[in-house]
């Protein structure tokens, strides 16, 4: 709420103003109908933009849609509405913001010189987003030897089986369902060197605590990405602590969030904002600089 307004005074968004909703995880499919109902009939309203509720939003309310894009009817989620005339418009920008995020720290041909697996914890819209993007068949080799997704949900797991299966992968999938933090644990165990473990679950932001035990290790030399950036971010400690032994590459959810909430800003308002170099640069400044606590 902080960083929003100092980007839109850089980006010339003369008179814009930020509003937050609120929802708790999983609401009623009638509140995201009515936050919908409301955006849509309210001129002063351009659009938003959608966190935590991706999937559930887009389930509860793809009849209040005008115009769905092609990544939203895909992956059965959506980041982001906007306005186009008097039309209502649903967006998916996680396949865009994740490809942007690791394609920035992942180094290239990665996955074709390690022949490392992903391992991604959540079954929600960032690992439908980054499976997407690490799938594509444009990337010839450079793409993990095997991909393993957990979460608790099989009916969240089966989702995204169904958008792989649409996919034709050619590269083994598992999807497990998950009972504790011990069965992650186990699955660690399993990677080979140089994989990208992710945790995607929103523990550490939404809710408190980690996707791993206290006992859990990591690969060796593998990149940890915690695609969180503020929280109580236990997940994020638990890899730093390892960093140095195991050699582990450790990524935050920093550039990630200023490539998602950007991508929006850009698509809402019809303008063009950098993804890279000093434009890319000055934004994360502003952002940094706005989001200190007040003395």
């Amino acid at each position: 709420m902080r960083v929003f307004p100092a980007w839109a005074d850089y980006l010339g968004l003369k008179d814009a103003q930020i509003s937050g909703m609120d929802f708790a995880p999983h609401s009623a499919a009638e509140r995201y109908r009515e936050a919908v109902d409301f955006i849509k009939n309210d001129p002063l309203s351009l659009g938003a933009l959608v966190t935590t509720h991706k999937l559930d939003l887009f389930a509860s309310c793809r009849d209040r849609f005008d115009d769905i894009d092609p990544f939203a009817a895909l992956l059965g989620e959506t980041s982001c509405l906007s306005k186009k005339g008097d039309r209502l418009v649903c967006h998916a920008k996680d396949p865009i913001s994740s490809g942007l995020a690791i394609d920035g720290f992942l180094a290239p041909d990665h996955f074709s010189d390690s022949k490392g697996a992903l391992f991604a914890m959540g079954a929600g819209g960032s690992t439908i987003a980054i499976s997407w993007h690490l799938l594509q068949k444009t990337r010839g080799p450079d793409r993990p030897s095997r991909i393993v997704i957990s979460d608790p949900s099989a009916a969240r797991l089966d989702h995204v089986r169904e958008i792989h299966r649409q996919m034709a992968p050619d590269i083994p999938i598992d999807y497990i369902e998950i009972a504790t933090v011990a069965d992650n644990d186990a699955v660690l165990t399993g990677l080979p060197a140089r994989s990208l473990v992710i945790n995607a679950t929103g523990l550490g932001k939404d809710a408190p605590g980690s996707p791993l035990g206290s006992a859990a290790c990591f690969p060796e030399a593998a990149v940890v990405w915690e695609l969180n950036y503020r929280g109580d971010l236990v997940f994020l400690e638990q890899a730093r602590a390892q960093a140095a032994g195991a050699g582990l590459q450790v990524e935050d959810g920093w550039t990630y969030f200023l490539h998602g909430w950007t991508q929006v800003i850009a698509e809402v308002f019809d303008i063009q904002v950098p993804t890279s170099g000093e434009g890319f640069q000055t934004i994360g400044r502003i952002a940094a600089e706005a989001a200190k606590p007040a003395s």
